[in-house]
């Protein structure tokens, strides 16, 4: 008898092969992407990485050079962004001033022709759902910025569809709103269950909101995976860099040794690699060692997990509350360690740094990859 074939599982969003060049200038290359059902993926990098641009290619508002995009395992390359079954949310609100929510709300559904009483249905589920229900006779200009951002996501929101999309909509709110909406997103994930995409620059956004990440740099993705893994062993030092606030520490090093035996050699202190775990054997050669913030102690004792004890010396010192960063000199580098509030240094005051090596990347110094 034969064997029944398995049925290989359609993705919420899928994107082949594409790429989007402007004359000789390539945006984006030769992507790759699977996004399952109800995922909230985040697209992240710096300006100009092609992370909106990506976005606009499964929006449908710029039609790729080369490759496709499928949206429920429908190829939509060339379809009307309105014929995509997906919502967006701009930076901009992109609200229509003299119209009210519920004109703003209700205006694309309207248009469509879809019955008044599913019309009323939907914003009113809307509505509940951002808490913007008395706000429906008001115009945009009677609106905070985050009550604009809040109509702007229901008017997605509406179109009861299965994938949103969302470009760096925070952008242009100030911290404490960002922090408000932040939250409100992740509830709205959480309840809807639907698919989202969602751009940004910003790392705390990146991390707070996603299952996955995307890290893009140049027009294409240096890791895509869980905020943690990226966060923890980032696959080259441009992500461990680009994570983090502050940044990784970078210290330039050499590697003495190899396997089991090997031991790393900076200034004029070495670190046993016994409790590092690296993702190739490990041989001499020229490396950067990388160590978050939270992972140096100062005037630490000896214990396990921490290596042998370094000198250094205190040059600033920034109060951030519930922590402090102290900027410290290591062996003619610069580095940062996070500390306690109640921890009191001072700047020229000498003091002994250990790191957590089990917790630490190494980066070969040549080509970045994480070792």
């Amino acid at each position: 008898m034969a064997q029944a074939q398995t049925s290989r599982p359609v993705h919420s969003v899928s994107i082949r092969g594409l790429a989007q060049s402007y004359g000789a200038v390539q945006v984006l290359k030769q992507l790759d992407l699977d996004i399952p059902d109800g995922e909230f993926l985040v697209l992240l990098g710096p300006s100009g990485c092609g992370k909106s641009t990506l976005l606009n290619c499964i929006a449908g508002l710029l039609e790729p050079t080369h490759g496709q995009v499928f949206i429920k395992g429908k190829n939509v390359t060339w379809e009307e962004p309105k014929d995509r079954g997906i919502g967006m949310v701009f930076q901009s609100y992109a609200l229509y001033p003299q119209m009210t929510v519920e004109r703003n709300l209700s205006f694309g559904l309207r248009v469509a022709g879809m019955a008044k009483e599913e019309i009323d249905k939907r914003v009113k589920r809307a509505s509940e759902i951002l808490q913007i229900g008395p706000l429906l006779d008001r115009k945009p200009m009677q609106l905070s910025g985050g009550q604009r951002q809040r109509v702007a996501i229901g008017r997605a929101l509406v179109r009861d569809v299965d994938v949103f999309l969302f470009d760096e909509p925070l952008s242009n709110l100030d911290a404490k709103l960002r922090a408000e909406l932040r939250v409100e997103i992740k509830r709205l994930h959480q309840r809807l269950g639907n698919t989202m995409i969602y751009v940004t620059h910003d790392q705390i956004e990146a991390m707070t909101l996603a299952d996955r990440i995307a890290v893009m740099k140049g027009g294409s993705i240096q890791q895509l995976d869980s905020p943690m893994t990226i966060y923890n062993k980032p696959k080259n030092r441009y992500v461990a860099g680009f994570i983090g606030s502050p940044g990784m520490n970078f210290l330039k090093s050499e590697i003495e040794g190899a396997g089991a035996k090997a031991i790393l050699k900076f200034g004029s202190g070495k670190i046993s690699l016994k409790d590092y775990a690296p993702v190739a054997p490990l041989m001499p050669k020229q490396v950067a060692f990388g160590v978050r913030p939270e992972h140096i102690r100062i005037n630490a004792g000896a214990e396990a997990g921490l290596s042998d004890s370094f000198d250094a010396v205190v040059d600033i010192v920034e109060p951030m509350g519930s922590d402090s960063l102290v900027w410290l000199n290591v062996a003619n580098q610069t580095m940062s360690a996070r500390v306690e509030s109640s921890e009191q240094y001072k700047p020229g005051e000498k003091v002994k740094i250990r790191f957590r090596v089990g917790l630490a990347s190494l980066f070969d110094e040549a080509t970045g990859d994480r070792l």
